[in-house]
C-alpha cells in the first residue's frame, strides 16, 4: 500500500529529488511551500502543496495531518546573519513539525542535517561517535546542531521514530545556489586554492543522498540513529574546482595560500563586516575556509553496515550530471 509522505523543502534542491523518487515508487507526497514559491516540478509530479512555511505552526499541522512518514529537508541555509534567524526556522520550525506528529502513528521522521555539525577542523575518517561542539562558527551550523539534539530528544522522550542523516557537500542537477556561485567565481578567476587544494571535500551526490533517505525510511535499524552520508570516495578540493572549471570552459585556478593565512583573512574580514553591520558576508569567511581549506573526510561505515547504503553514483558521474543540467539551465 502506498504511504503518505510529508517532504519539507520539496520546492528546493534536495527535497525535489526526494519527492520525485517517492512518486516514482508509488507513494503519495505532500509538501509545505511558501506563498509565491515555484511549484512547477511538484505540480507535474502530482505532489499536494500546502501553502505556508515552517514558522507557521497551523500550516505545519495541516501539512502533517495524516502523514505516515516525514522527511525534513527544509532549512534556512547560509553562512552569515544572526543565529536567531536560523533558529527560528531550523530549530523552532522543526519543533512545530515534531509536535504536529505527536499522538498518532508515524513510521519514520527523517531529519536531513549536515556534516557541518562537526567541529570546524581537519577530519580524517571522523565517525558518528565524535561529540558535537556546543558553539559553532556560524548561525546555520549552530542551529543544525541544536536541531539534531532536539529531534533526538523527541526520540528519547516521546518515542518518535527519528533518524538523522548528515550529508556533506551536496551537488547535482537543480542546484540553483552553490554551483552557479562557484561557476561565477571561476569565470572571474577569483578562486584561490588553500593548501594547494590537496585536502578532501565531503562530496555527496544528491541521488546518493536520496538513496540513503529511502533506506532510513525503510530500515527498522535506522530508528534513533545518526548517519554520515557521502559519496564514499576521496575528492580533493583541486579535483572539485578543476572539474567544474573544465565543465564550464573556464580556466583552472592557479594561486594558493596556506591555511593559516586563509584563517587570518577570514577572521579579519568577518570582524570588519560585523563591526559595520553588513547584511551580506565577505568573500572570505570561516565557513568558506572550512569548505575550501580543511580536510573533510568522514566515515560512512555505519551507514554502509546498518542501512546497507552503497553510493551508486561516483563523483565524476554525479558532477557530469550536475554540469549538464547547469549548462542547459544557462540557455
Amino acid at each position: 500500500m502506498p504511504r503518505t509522505f510529508l517532504v519539507t523543502g520539496a520546492t528546493g534542491f534536495v527535497g525535489s529529488h526526494v519527492a520525485e523518487a517517492l512518486v516514482a515508487r508509488g507513494d503519495l507526497v505532500r509538501t509545505l511551500a511558501r506563498e509565491g514559491s515555484d511549484t512547477a516540478i511538484l505540480d507535474r509530479l502530482g505532489v499536494t502543496v500546502v501553502r505556508g512555511d515552517l514558522t507557521d505552526p497551523d500550516a505545519v499541522r495541516r501539512a502533517a495531518e495524516g502523514a505516515d512518514v516525514v522527511i525534513h529537508c527544509g532549512a534556512k541555509v547560509g553562512d552569515w546573519g544572526p543565529v536567531d534567524d536560523y533558529r527560528k526556522v531550523n530549530v523552532e520550525g522543526l519543533r512545530s513539525l515534531l509536535d504536529a506528529t505527536l499522538g498518532r502513528p508515524l513510521d519514520r521522521f527523517v531529519v536531513v542535517s549536515s556534516l557541518g555539525v562537526y567541529e570546524a577542523r581537519h577530519h580524517f575518517g571522523t565517525d558518528e561517535t565524535e561529540p558535537l561542539p556546543d558553539h559553532h562558527i556560524d548561525g546555520y551550523t549552530q542551529s543544525k546542531v541544536e536541531a539534531e539534539r532536539l529531534a533526538l530528544q523527541y526520540y528519547r522522550k516521546q518515542k518518535l521514530p527519528v533518524t538523522v542523516l548528515r550529508p556533506g557537500f551536496i551537488y547535482g542537477p537543480r542546484d540553483r545556489s552553490v554551483l552557479p556561485r562557484i561557476a561565477g567565481r571561476l569565470r572571474e578567476r577569483s578562486v584561490i586554492y588553500i593548501a594547494r587544494g590537496r585536502y578532501a571535500l565531503n562530496t555527496t551526490y544528491v541521488g546518493n543522498l536520496v538513496d540513503a533517505i529511502l533506506l532510513a525510511v525503510d530500515r527498522p535499524e535506522a530508528v534513533g540513529e545518526v548517519f554520515n552520508i557521502t559519496d564514499g570516495e576521496f575528492v580533493s578540493k583541486r579535483t572539485f574546482f578543476e572539474t567544474i572549471a573544465d565543465g564550464i570552459g573556464a580556466k583552472r585556478p592557479r594561486g594558493s595560500i596556506p591555511v593559516w593565512l586563509a584563517r587570518f583573512v577570514a577572521n579579519w574580514r568577518e570582524s570588519v563586516f560585523r563591526r559595520k553591520n553588513k547584511p551580506h558576508p565577505p568573500r572570505a569567511t570561516q565557513a568558506q575556509l572550512k569548505f575550501a581549506g580543511l580536510n573533510l573526510d568522514f566515515s560512512i561505515a555505519k551507514a554502509r553496515g546498518r542501512l546497507g547504503y552503497a553510493p551508486r553514483v561516483s563523483f565524476q558521474q554525479g558532477m557530469k550530471a550536475a554540469l549538464d543540467w547547469y549548462r542547459e539551465a544557462q540557455k
